[in-house]
């Protein structure tokens, strides 16, 4: 039996991955989210039936992240292999030890709610259950740079949960989905807590009352319509920063459609210009400053720029009337670990890879938004946007917050896999819990336009080159969430987790 348990704890894990987008359809599934966390909620409770100690909880829900994490972002094989030439055998065991080093934050969880939950009632270990989940997704989001990609509540941008966003962020949905799965996976056994399908019931209804209150954003208001063009380069990775093939292809391709086009803000991908402002051909940049110098347009451009020998930053440049001599700049803040900076101790293993790598210095936060046609632009690089307490440090100074947010990205890294759906999903979050909408421009997908309630409303095709043409429309407002996190961070979630913990650990020590 003990067996069997620890498969079922990971074949749920699976299920939590599959959730965040299914592999057929790369749809987010907030029910299959919630049953794969109902079977953990009940199989740690059999442990715990069964006799087992702390220990075999701990090992239970390690079980369940090492495989609902590595079946998430499985596709960093692509990246290490595939373009990195990593042998695929160290390629393997690099995404296995990653997802086996962050699934340790949910072992300690387990390990804590095997511990304390037999001296506890019910209803203790429904909120100690959503509490250790909710800690273990915040330390997995924020230590040694955070690597939160596939948090439980990015399977929740079409449930019912969705309506939590603008109030509480995707943390907060997370810590909700966890305490309904804890009275769903533990009232079967034990049926004198009568009252736990009811607060399930309960928590998935509130959101219909939330969004009644907060259906448009609050006090949003809509700031006008912005046409844009959202390019996509398609440009292979593998030929990407190679001269005379992909950086040729892209300079004379995102050269043609800057020149070209007709939208009021034209946008590319993140490092759609593979090269630093002096590596250019002569003049090349500055025919694009000529271009938007005068008129009714604007371009938002991905360039990597030099800021002196060794300084380098993974940048966009705006491009508008007045900007011709001192583009508008922004600057990543958050640097992927391995791309664009190197952990101490680690060369050995970057000098293993054929990526160009390189350490990246870091943009401030936050940063002033590109303003055009009476829109607040705020930019964001790559996996910026998993960052919603690092955006929503834009937003404490409501009469300048940002009335448009904008992604740019290049996920030719991993492929035509689920990673293009799951960016998708993490961008879709952002514009609910700010009631903002969101462009993404993109090498190779999703190239999309969000709208303020997280729909998507224009797509281009994946893997093809082309322009998106759509209208937005940008909006005023500050929702609770954009109001809290932007003072307090996220620390009101980290507080509320703890205290909960600590109140189990009385209980617990005062039932002995």
């Amino acid at each position: 039996m003990r067996a069997l348990r620890l498969a079922a704890c990971a074949l749920a894990g699976l299920g939590q991955a599959a959730s965040m987008a299914w592999p057929w359809g790369g749809q987010p599934l907030w029910w299959l989210q919630l049953l794969s966390l109902a079977g953990l909620a009940a199989l740690l409770d059999a442990e715990r039936r069964h006799g087992g100690s702390w220990r075999r909880t701990a090992l239970s829900a390690w079980l369940f992240a090492m495989a609902w994490l590595c079946g998430t972002f499985w596709w960093l094989f692509i990246s290490m292999n595939t373009y990195g030439g990593l042998p695929a055998p160290l390629a393997a065991l690099a995404v296995f030890f990653l997802g086996g080093g962050l699934a340790t934050y949910y072992g300690v969880a387990g390990g804590l709610w095997g511990w304390l939950a037999p001296r506890l009632r019910p209803g203790g270990r429904v909120l100690l259950f959503a509490a250790l989940w909710t800690l273990a997704e915040l330390v997995r989001g924020s230590l040694f740079t955070g690597f939160p990609w596939g948090a439980g509540g990015y399977a929740h941008v079409d449930g019912p949960l969705a309506g939590y966003a603008p109030w509480v962020g995707v943390y907060g949905i997370g810590a909700t989905a966890a305490a309904i799965a804890a009275c769903v996976g533990l009232w079967p056994a034990q049926r004198q807590a009568r009252a736990l399908p009811v607060v399930a019931a309960v928590l998935l209804a509130l959101p219909l009352a939330l969004g009644a209150l907060h259906s448009d954003g609050g006090d949003a208001a809509s700031t006008g319509r912005l046409q844009v063009a959202l390019l996509q380069g398609n440009i292979p990775q593998d030929e990407k920063f190679v001269p005379g093939a992909g950086i040729e292809t892209a300079l004379r391709w995102y050269g043609d459609q800057l020149l070209r086009s007709r939208a009021a803000l034209v946008v590319t991908p993140e490092t759609a210009l593979p090269l630093l402002p002096r590596q250019l051909p002569e003049g090349y940049l500055a025919a694009i400053a000529t271009r938007y110098a005068q008129g009714s347009q604007a371009a938002i451009v991905g360039v990597p720029m030099e800021d002196g020998p060794g300084r380098y930053a993974n940048s966009v440049l705006g491009f508008g009337p007045g900007l011709a001599d001192r583009p508008y700049r922004y600057d990543k803040h958050h640097l992927v670990p391995f791309g664009e900076f190197i952990p101490f101790g680690f060369r050995w293993f970057t000098d293993m890879m054929n990526i160009p790598l390189a350490n990246f210095g870091r943009g401030g936060l936050p940063q002033r938004s590109f303003d055009w046609q009476g829109q607040r632009i705020a930019p964001d690089i790559c996996y910026e946007d998993l960052f919603g307490d690092e955006i929503g440090a834009g937003f404490r100074d409501a009469a300048n917050a940002p009335t448009i947010l904008l992604n740019v990205s290049n996920i030719a890294w991993f492929g035509d896999t689920v990673a293009i759906d799951q960016h998708r999903a993490i961008s879709r979050m952002r514009a609910l819990e700010f009631q903002r909408p969101m462009l993404r421009a993109t090498n190779t997908g999703a190239t999309v336009v969000i709208d303020h309630r997280g729909r998507v409303t224009h797509e281009l095709p994946r893997l093809t080159r082309g322009v998106l043409e759509a209208e937005v429309e940008g909006r005023s407002g500050i929702t609770p969430f954009a109001w809290w996190v932007s003072r307090f961070g996220l620390a009101p979630l980290w507080l509320l987790s703890l205290a909960v913990l600590a109140f189990s650990v009385w209980r617990a020590r005062t039932r002995r």
